[in-house]
């Protein structure tokens, strides 16, 4: 059905449902434990997403969706705010989550809160908390200057946090891994968002 080996993990993650990395000959997997009761329908669009890793997956939304009661959520204290004056980050999320996840990753996202003005240079662009699940946008960007697909490839870059996660390496971690640089780049577009922030730092 997919072609190669495939090296499976079952998980508990909450934040990502379906986590796929090639690698040598076989594909490495994780997917969540829910997926054990999935039926056949689903497991086939499981297996074309771990083939082409993108795609349209309505099934495996309505499965997540139809099941997340069975994951183990954090308590999240934060206030939700994803609707901005210019860029809605509910709508962004969405279709990030559906063409590069396949609806896999279930973080929440909102605005982050107003800093000083002086403040708002040294802060990141974007972060993820994993303990609260939560992807936090920095409110600069919320401006009808900013291009939608800059805001875009912010919020994609923090949904590869959410769905890779921390990788330990010679016991070492890394955030920004060599497969999270490699999968960074297959946002559709990478150059365009990097040559203008690098215009606006210029």
């Amino acid at each position: 059905m997919i072609g190669r080996p495939v090296s499976l993990i079952i998980t508990d993650n909450a934040a990502s449902m379906i986590s796929v990395k090639p690698g040598g000959n076989a594909i490495s997997v994780r997917l969540h434990r829910m997926f054990l009761s999935a039926g056949s329908d689903v497991i086939s669009e499981v297996a074309q997403f771990i083939r082409k890793r993108k795609g349209s997956t309505p099934l495996i939304r309505d499965f997540i969706r139809q099941n997340s009661g069975c994951l183990k959520k954090t308590v999240r204290k934060a206030v939700i705010n994803a609707d901005g004056k210019y860029h809605n980050l509910s709508d962004i999320y969405g279709s990030i989550n559906d063409e590069y996840f396949g609806g896999a990753v279930s973080a929440g996202i909102t605005w982050g809160t107003r800093s000083p003005r002086y403040a708002v240079r040294k802060r990141t662009l974007g972060s993820y908390s994993s303990h609260a699940n939560i992807i936090r946008i920095n409110p600069i960007l919320d401006r009808k200057r900013i291009p939608r697909y800059f805001v875009e490839f912010i919020v994609y870059h923090e949904m590869l946090h959410a769905d890779i996660g921390t990788e330990t390496k010679n016991g070492r971690r890394s955030v920004h891994s060599r497969e999270f640089k490699r999968r960074e780049k297959l946002f559709q577009h990478y150059d365009k968002a990097a040559a203008w922030e690098k215009g606006e730092h210029a």
